[in-house]
């Protein structure tokens, strides 16, 4: 069984983030599409509810996240975090399956 992890930064900011949504309950799809210079991007969406054949990871209480059957094996182990610095804001994604980054940090070669 895959393992993601959201640390309490994220955790805090996904809560807030539904919050101002007003999607109370709803989960975090963690996944990846194709493209950018490395060959993919991670997609991270609210969502109302999982779809059949996602894994939901409880992060915290009101804290889930859906993880599609065919990411799992390309997403093990990973941890989102939440950065807020002068440069950047946002979800930040350390995933021991990543091979490469591309320089803008937009793309990961899986």
């Amino acid at each position: 069984m895959p393992t993601i992890t959201l640390t309490d930064a994220a955790i805090d900011n996904l809560r807030r983030l539904q919050e101002e949504m007003e999607m109370q309950g709803a989960g975090l799809r963690f996944g990846y599409t194709g493209g950018g210079c490395s060959g993919y991007k991670y997609v991270l969406e609210l969502e109302d509810e999982p779809v059949e054949g996602d894994e939901v990871i409880e992060a915290a209480p009101g804290v889930r996240v859906f993880l599609n059957a065919e990411h799992k094996e390309k997403l093990q182990n990973s941890v989102i975090d939440w950065i807020d610095t002068l440069m950047e804001q946002g979800f930040r994604i350390q995933n021991p399956q990543a091979k490469n980054a591309c320089g803008c940090g937009e793309s990961v070669e899986l």
